[in-house]
């Protein structure tokens, strides 16, 4: 049975898993240590654009969710909502695998920064951003999904 950081951390990917977004983006999270977040997807033609690339949408998405869940990692009580998010698009996601990796920077208490960037198949930063997470008054164990 898992226990303290690591149960909170496998509830957390719960949680991600049991959203119902995630039916329209297929992908997976992991929580590798507290403050990292790692999500990894596939880029194919059914999330492109007019000039078959991956729509923005898709960028912010699974930005969002890497940065928040890496700040959430240091949150065992509340849930965190997004409050900001700026981002910062390097080159098209046309097909293949992507990872998505968010970082906590800064905060503890009320507000939290998160870094994130997309890594293409090749290895390449495709995107980067970062967002600012406060403390809800949404109890994390009164969601569906979030289970230790």
């Amino acid at each position: 049975m898992a226990v303290g950081a690591h149960a909170h951390h496998r509830a957390l990917e719960s949680l991600y898993r049991h959203a119902p977004i995630n039916a329209l983006f297929e992908s997976t999270i992991e929580i590798v240590e507290e403050g990292f977040a790692r999500i990894r997807f596939v880029v194919d033609d059914r999330v492109h654009h007019a000039a078959a690339a991956a729509h923005g949408t898709l960028y912010f998405k699974m930005m969002d969710d890497a940065a928040f869940y890496a700040c959430n990692s240091l949150v065992t009580d509340r849930f965190l909502l997004t409050t900001a998010f700026n981002l910062n698009f390097t080159r098209p996601l046309k097909g293949g695998e992507v990872i998505a990796e968010g970082r906590w920077v800064s905060g503890r208490r009320r507000v939290f920064v998160g870094d994130a960037r997309l890594i293409d198949a090749a290895g390449e930063e495709a995107a980067r951003g970062t967002g600012t997470f406060m403390r809800s008054h949404i109890s994390l164990t009164s969601l569906d999904g979030y289970r230790e």
